[in-house]
């Protein structure tokens, strides 16, 4: 199990969560940080302290995008879905809503859930993943990025902008929409190339096919890039320097309820906004 960093709001909801497990006879895992985080010694049925990264069947999250992207990159790469209960703003990866904790933890440790095969983004060396997007992004105290890019090896355009992000279908909700990007349905095989405050007309957003390679340049003579997977800052691309971007169509596991349907959720997620 794993909560929002600020723990308030999912205390209570720890309490029932163990209690619903133990009804079921299911062992509930609490990893360390978790325990620190709640400030609990003991918990119904629960394993205090335990490995996240030991045998896990299931990931429950108690929290928002955020914290569901942090699970869902933990697990990438192994058979461990993720279950979510939105307690953050928008929750648009959640499985359900927080009001229906009781049903859905029930849910969770039946296995009353579909599972849906969420890409992801890997960095050419293989060393950073992102589920929702990878971005480049210039400093607050220095110029404009000057970032080149290019797909298959051919360069596509040069742009002065504030920041590039490359996102999934499942990210392209997210900043990519922000910058006026397109969205990408779940299912959509390929990612989508947009740009934060260009200062060109001719920056415009591209949808690249899943099998192509996307490289990245730093084309500034003297300014860093800092370089952020799903928000966080990860990394620094240095003058001149180039990186190399995968899609990966197997990355993560989200636990989503039987007939759940994109589109509705798109209208209700971002379609309350507005009122």
């Amino acid at each position: 199990m794993f909560t929002r960093r600020a723990p308030g709001r999912t205390d209570d909801a720890v309490c029932r969560v163990a209690e619903l497990c133990e009804e079921a006879g299911v062992r509930l895992q609490v990893p360390g940080e978790e325990v620190d985080k709640h400030g609990f010694s003991e918990l119904p049925g629960a394993d205090m302290g335990t490995d996240p990264d030991a045998a896990t069947d299931l990931a429950l999250v108690l929290g928002g995008d955020g914290t569901i992207l942090s699970a869902l990159r933990r697990f990438a790469g192994r058979d461990v879905p993720v279950f979510a209960v939105n307690y953050g703003a928008i929750g648009f990866l959640a499985t359900i809503e927080n009001s229906e904790l009781d049903d859905g933890v029930r849910r969770a440790v039946r296995g009353d859930f579909d599972v849906l095969g969420i890409p992801a983004l890997v960095t050419g060396d293989g060393r950073w993943l992102a589920v929702n997007d990878l971005s480049f992004h210039r400093r607050a105290e220095m110029r404009v990025a000057e970032l080149g890019y290019s797909a298959q090896g051919t360069e596509i355009g040069q742009v002065r902008c504030d920041g590039l992000v490359v996102s999934t279908a499942a990210g392209s909700t997210g900043y990519n929409l922000a910058n006026g990007g397109p969205v990408l349905a779940w299912g959509v095989e390929g990612y989508v190339v947009s740009f934060i405050a260009p200062h060109t007309l001719t920056a415009r957003a591209l949808v690249a096919a899943p099998d192509d390679v996307l490289e990245v340049e730093n084309r500034s003579p003297e300014e860093p890039v800092d370089v952020a997977t799903d928000g966080r800052i990860v990394c620094t691309l240095e003058p001149h320097e180039r990186m190399q971007l995968r899609y990966r169509r197997k990355g993560a596991l989200l636990a989503q309820l039987p007939g759940s349907s994109f589109y509705r959720r798109l209208r209700d997620k971002f379609g309350q906004l507005a009122h």
